[in-house]
């Protein structure tokens, strides 16, 4: 009754608690929503049950006297090094090697600058889910003929045959002329950058047009996803036999695990969980003070009608009870329509950043609950004095 005889004094508190409640919710969402995008990225640029063998694994997260401490160790990986992996592979491990360059691609009159070149084998099609959305992967009887053909990345199929179908048509990597095979769905961006720009030859056909690169990159992965860790063992293993090296010497290699390739984006999301819980801390405490200002001045505003009921009957319990109430009242209506702005918020974002964000209801549950509590919390106080009010200057005030 009395949240709707005074509705701006209600819609203040309400509207308080309905900005921290947002607030907290689009905090979890956000999250949840880098850690997911970590799990995504991994397994479009890594995949999801890979590991790498490289000559310097993520140069990118170690310091640089670190790096240039691994360069100085660490041998590069030859083709005769991934010849000896897969023969003692015993079907254990996949292994597809890889090298990249960055290329310029032309079709008739148009142009891709920046283009990523990858030259691989046909196996990383069973390592890595690489998105094909038309056609298909190269084949290892083409991979072995050194056959002209390409997968293509989205941003490369739209800048070079807008409004066409690729499949068939040719490109040009350095005046070579190569037959698309296949288009890739939509990637989107890791670390910033675009996983759309990709061109995947096979490795010998690679060599052909850019010359045996300095060092390879292995991709691997066990047969079953539950052997992970016995094949990461074994190519490590196999790899320091290649290499003749000691029980007690380093690796000269880096081997990448998914975990690994996870870490740099999850870290990140602790760091925004960190940065964020404050923040939502401080929203919800400014949210419970404006409540407890409102409520506050509705049980100053009651004074007399509370000292009626009391006269006629009503003790303290009732009247805590009731103020309480109203707090909560005003406190949940404010996180529900927190929870709605959050939504609603999120779905916008969703649509603009092509990326699904969800909202769980564990989290809407809790949000609630968080409101409700809240609600409680701010009413404390206002609900103690209301019931210590004295009765008889209660009655005689106006």
């Amino acid at each position: 009754h009395s949240c709707l005889a005074h509705p701006l004094r209600s819609v203040l508190g309400a509207l308080a608690i309905a900005v921290a409640v947002a607030t907290e919710v689009l905090v979890i969402i956000a999250v949840d929503g880098v850690e997911k995008s970590a799990r995504i990225t991994t397994a479009r640029t890594f995949g999801s049950d890979t590991f790498l063998l490289a000559n310097v694994a993520a140069p990118g997260q170690i310091s640089r006297r670190e790096l240039a401490a691994k360069l100085e160790r660490n041998s590069p990986i030859r083709r005769s090094d991934v010849r000896f992996l897969e023969r003692y592979a015993l079907g254990k491990v996949i292994y597809a090697p890889s090298a990249q360059r960055a290329s310029e691609v032309t079709a008739g009159a148009r142009t891709f600058e920046g283009a990523l070149v990858t030259g691989t084998s046909a196996t990383l099609a069973e390592i890595r889910d690489l998105g094909i959305e038309m056609g298909r992967f190269f084949r290892a009887d083409e991979e072995s003929r050194a056959s002209q053909v390409a997968l293509i990345g989205a941003d490369i199929a739209d800048t070079l045959f807008p409004g066409l179908d690729p499949l068939g048509r040719k490109i040009r990597l350095r005046g070579r002329g190569f037959s698309v095979i296949g288009v890739q769905a939509r990637q989107g961006t890791a670390a910033g950058a675009s996983l759309d720009r990709s061109v995947w030859l096979p490795l010998p056909t690679f060599e052909r047009v850019f010359g045996a690169a300095e060092t390879l990159q292995v991709f691997a992965r066990a047969p079953e996803p539950d052997q992970i860790l016995e094949a990461e063992d074994h190519a490590r293993i196999s790899l320091r036999a290649r290499r003749h090296l000691r029980p007690d010497a380093l690796d000269n290699f880096d081997v990448l695990s998914p975990e690994a390739a996870r870490g740099f984006v999850l870290r990140l999301s602790e760091r925004i969980g960190a940065a964020a819980a404050p923040i939502s801390i401080m929203a919800m405490l400014a949210a419970i003070v404006v409540v407890t200002n409102t409520t506050l001045a509705s049980v100053t505003q009651r004074t007399r009608e509370i000292g009626v009921r009391r006269a006629v009957g009503a003790n303290r319990r009732h009247v805590m009870t009731e103020v309480l109430a109203e707090s909560s009242l005003m406190a949940l209506i404010g996180g529900m329509v927190g929870i709605l702005s959050a939504l609603l918020l999120m779905t916008v974002l969703s649509r603009v950043i092509a990326f699904d964000l969800r909202l769980g209801p564990g989290t809407m549950f809790w949000s609630l609950v968080t409101a409700g509590m809240s609600g409680m919390i701010a009413g404390w106080y206002p609900a103690r004095r209301a019931s210590r009010i004295n009765v008889i200057a209660a009655v005689r005030s106006e």
